[in-house]
């Protein structure tokens, strides 16, 4: 067989092995919730391997738009895809970047999905870098464009986490150890019957961290009053949204600041490890409708 044939005939073969393989989401025996008759079925357009050696453009943005959260600035730079892993780099700047009169100090990275969806099932497989920046997977819908009660806000956070606290506040403690999910409900309209607020959820990560390595942050948006969160595979918690959660979203991943574990004053935060601890790793990222 010529060398050709030989490479089409691998192709195809994991390209249906990655067919078969990939039948539902990743969940722990006795913990997928009852669907009934439907079957999921994988949103291809909010799905990624990451397998090839470049980022797949007509999935994924990764400029535009928000350039990120002072001091932290989002640079294409940053963003790579190799060795089988979405890849985000937290660094040091050598020199500060003035942009918008705001200062930045720190370099991140945004990856976002062209494509929104609402109800299915949303999961990344990721590893958190080890500095003061986050590691996050998340939906937000888009407000432009919209109009009446629907110009509001929707956020799903299913993981936000970073390696080092930089401060004594109490609920940032333990953000290197567990699932921190969240739903948001803001910029409400004047006049609509909606609710500002947010349903945090917290998972546990048993004897180990969000970066020393893997795990699986997934979400059940099963409808506009319903959500549910799991942890590698298991049942966190059951969440009804602060208002209704109806409006398409798109996917994010990104290495970002907060002005909650700001950059340290004292200490280099984790910038002074090496890039593959400074960096985020997500292996996969899969979306699901149930048919």
């Amino acid at each position: 067989m010529k060398k050709t044939n030989q490479h089409i005939c691998y192709l195809l073969l994991m390209l249906s092995s990655f067919a078969f393989a990939q039948k539902s989401p990743y969940f722990l025996e006795g913990q997928a919730p009852d669907t009934g008759k439907k079957e999921w079925k994988l949103n291809k357009s909010m799905s990624d391997e990451f397998d090839g050696k470049r980022i797949n453009e007509s999935k994924w943005k990764t400029s535009g738009g928000w350039i990120g959260r002072a001091p932290g600035l989002f640079q294409e730079e940053n963003i790579s895809q190799k060795d089988g892993n979405l890849q985000i780099l937290a660094k040091k700047l050598p020199k500060a970047i003035l942009k918008g009169n705001k200062t930045f100090n720190y370099g991140g990275g945004k990856v976002e999905s062209y494509t929104g969806a609402t109800y299915g099932y949303y999961e990344a497989k990721m590893k958190a870098n080890q500095t003061f920046m986050s590691s996050t997977f998340w939906l937000i819908n888009n407000r432009r464009g919209a109009e009446g009660c629907n110009r509001r806000t929707t956020e799903l956070d299913i993981q936000e986490c970073f390696g080092k606290t930089t401060t004594d506040k109490k609920f940032t403690q333990k953000f290197n150890t567990r699932m921190n999910a969240n739903l948001h409900s803001r910029d409400i309209p004047e006049g609509c019957n909606y609710k500002k607020d947010r349903s945090p959820t917290k998972g546990i990560i048993e004897n180990g961290t969000v970066y020393d390595d893997y795990h699986v942050y997934g979400c059940w948006w099963k409808s506009k009053d319903e959500v549910w969160f799991y942890l590698d595979g298991k049942l966190v918690n059951k969440v009804t949204p602060p208002a209704d959660f109806d409006l398409e979203m798109t996917l994010r991943m990104v290495v970002e600041t907060y002005d909650w574990n700001p950059a340290p004053t004292k200490g280099n935060g984790g910038m002074n490890l090496p890039k593959k601890d400074r960096t985020t790793y997500y292996d996969w990222v899969r979306s699901w409708k149930l048919k």
